[in-house]
């Protein structure tokens, strides 16, 4: 099949355009800026390069160069003299544009060879899978899973900076194993006591009934708690007051965060389960994977006739072993491929964890890898179970049917 090949190397502003022949002649190359008139040139130069061919269809690639070619890509998708001629449209992996780039090792860096080397891919069909889906509902649905993600990375973080804070204020509830650092009842008390010496000195029945009101009741005995507290505190280093003051300032700020991003999550969680309830899927029929984990995992895989086989959606999940092997040698301590889609792997290991908590057999699995090795034992032994997860993830959405639990 003839086809016209266009490579776009894209940035925030402008865009470089490479048309080529389907014999792999230039036909044109040209700047544009990043904006609807952009567009609107670019579309009508393949419109022309295809009636002067006199070819059906086109194939345009552009690099998934962070959001500055979304917009184009929609552009393009709905551009009606383009609905004319059949169009495939590639947001191709970095990565793989790059390798594929190192063929041509004299070429220099800038923006009309990148733009070549891309259409120059396009022809010789050695394109992978590429990123973009031409599905919206896919598409609404991973700019809500993907603002999640990015949510809880922040909430980790602030986390993880609020338990430094609580070891200089308070280093014995910091340290202590039976108060986790970030709980709701572990942020009242550094709201409410401005010092470890007001903490430590405060009056136990106050103290207990302040502890069950800042638990909401969960603690079996709150009267134990709060000695375990008070004994905490006074274990606790005292620091100048100066610097006390500083530290509650940055400690507020930081529960102010965390609250804040708490709450963005509940809401992007809601906004995820309505978008996902127009996708048909049978992923939440796994016990314990849930609707945004299972929206987090469809967002990312899309169609599921896009791959191959399950083998193909791992890859494109980074859930595959680097190999270390010469001669006879083959190292056993190898590690997750660097690169795969980061969205989808995280959504699939957070699912992994989750399931092997609910269903037997995928808790027995976890359990028997973690006992095979001494290093390493829960990322690898969850590692795993997200590649097993994968197998079953591909074969109900290809099938189109809903997990059984496995008898026992």
């Amino acid at each position: 099949m003839e086809q016209l090949y266009v490579g776009i190397d894209v940035s925030s502003t402008k865009h470089a355009a490479y048309l080529m022949k389907p014999d792999g002649d230039k036909f044109s190359s040209f700047p544009m800026q990043n904006d609807r008139s952009g567009a609107k040139m670019i579309s009508e130069k393949i419109v022309s390069a295809l009636t002067k061919l006199g070819l059906k269809d086109v194939v345009i690639g552009m690099e998934a160069t962070s959001i500055y070619g979304d917009n184009l890509v929609y552009a393009l998708r709905e551009d009606g003299n383009l609905g004319r001629f059949h169009r495939k449209i590639h947001v191709l992996n970095p990565k793989q544009v790059k390798n594929f780039k190192k063929s041509y090792p004299d070429l220099p860096k800038n923006d009309p060879v990148d733009a070549f080397v891309i259409a120059d891919q396009l022809r010789f069909g050695r394109i992978g899978k590429e990123v973009y889906m031409d599905d919206y509902r896919y598409k609404a649905l991973q700019t809500l899973t993907r603002a999640r993600f990015y949510a809880v990375q922040n909430l980790t973080r602030e986390k993880e900076r609020f338990a430094n804070y609580l070891f200089l204020k308070c280093s014995g509830i910091a340290q202590s194993k039976d108060i986790p650092n970030t709980s709701a009842t572990t942020l009242a008390l550094m709201e409410h006591f401005e010092t470890v010496d007001e903490l430590a000195n405060a009056d136990l029945n106050e103290l207990t009934a302040f502890v069950n009101r800042a638990g909401h009741g969960r603690f079996a005995d709150p009267e134990a708690t709060a000695k375990l507290v008070q004994a905490a505190a006074r274990g606790s280093y005292r620091l100048p007051k100066t610097v006390n003051d500083s530290i509650n300032q940055v400690m507020s700020a930081s529960i102010a965060a965390m609250r804040a991003l708490e709450s963005q999550i509940r809401t992007l969680e809601k906004a995820i389960e309505k978008q996902f309830e127009i996708i048909p899927n049978t992923l939440i029929s796994i016990p314990g994977i849930g609707k945004v984990y299972s929206a987090g995992i469809i967002a990312e895989i899309g169609d599921i006739c896009r791959f191959t086989g399950q083998a193909s959606v791992a890859k494109y999940a980074g859930l595959v072993w680097t190999q270390h092997q010469s001669n006879e040698f083959e190292a056993e301590d190898t590690r997750l491929i660097k690169s795969g889609n980061r969205y989808l792997r995280y959504y699939l290991l957070e699912a992994a964890n989750s399931v092997r908590r609910c269903d037997s057999e995928f808790r027995r699995y976890y359990d028997l890898k973690f006992k095979e090795v001494n290093k390493h034992q829960h990322k690898r032994a969850l590692a795993l179970t997200a590649r097993k997860l994968v197998r079953l993830v591909f074969r109900l959405l290809k099938d189109n049917r809903l997990y059984k639990l496995p008898e026992g």
